[in-house]
This record gives structure tokens, C-alpha cells and sequence, in this order.
């Protein structure tokens, strides 16, 4: 007997929208803040066994590779929050309209950047 059912779309012939590209990024931006959250509460446990730790932790956050670091989880901070405020309206039932959807996923993206460089300038 011949299935009729139509296949799933395959990789190929799915066509991106910008929601995909939030939904995605915001499940791995989730994961890479849950890790670095674990990696701050063992830097902040570590300073109780004395004050070199805190220094070799502040020599590597001053170097070129800990700034970009700091930098990249700034942004990965700063997209999980708006993904997660626009996750909130959705869930409240609002910004199911195509047009809505498109432009909160923009707003999502480059809110993300913009709040990155506010808290960089902020910081300096």
C-alpha cells in the first residue's frame, strides 16, 4: 500500500524566516548563559581559597581573549533577555501576525547589539 502523506520539508527547500533565526539563536544563547553562569558562581567560589585566584581570573578578563569574552556574553545576556520579552507577549497571546512576528525578531536581533554597545560604553 502507497503512502500518500506528505514529507516533511527538507533542508533544502525550507525557506529561513527571521523567527526561525530567534528561535534557534535563543536556544543556544539559553545554553551558553546557563555555562557561563556556572563558570561565575565557581569563579565566585573560588575566591574563598585566597586572593591569587581573583588575581589570575582578573589578569585573563584584561587580556584581549577575556574582553571578547565578557563582550560576547554581554550580547548572549542581552539577546536571551528581548527573546525572552518577546517570548512573554507571544505567550500572553499577542504578536502572532506575520508583520509582528518579522519586526519583533528584528528588534530582537538588533536590540541585542545596540543594548551590547550601551552596556560597553556604560561600562567604560
Amino acid at each position: 500500500m502507497k503512502n500518500n502523506n506528505p514529507l516533511s520539508p527538507h533542508i533544502q527547500i525550507y525557506r529561513w524566516h527571521i523567527s526561525s533565526l530567534v528561535s534557534i539563536s535563543h536556544r543556544i544563547t539559553g545554553i551558553i548563559n546557563v555555562i557561563a553562569i556556572t563558570i561565575i558562581c565557581g569563579w565566585v567560589a573560588s575566591l574563598m581559597l585566597g586572593e591569587i585566584n581573583y588575581e589570575l581570573t582578573k589578569l585573563f578578563l584584561q587580556s584581549n581573549s577575556g574582553k571578547f569574552l565578557i563582550l560576547g556574553l554581554t550580547w548572549s545576556f542581552s539577546f536571551q533577555i528581548l527573546s525572552e520579552i518577546r517570548h512573554l507577549f507571544m505567550d500572553l497571546g499577542y504578536g502572532f501576525e506575520l508583520r509582528t512576528t518579522r519586526i519583533t525578531g528584528f528588534v530582537v536581533i538588533f536590540g541585542s547589539f545596540l543594548l551590547t554597545v550601551l552596556i560597553y560604553l556604560l561600562g567604560k
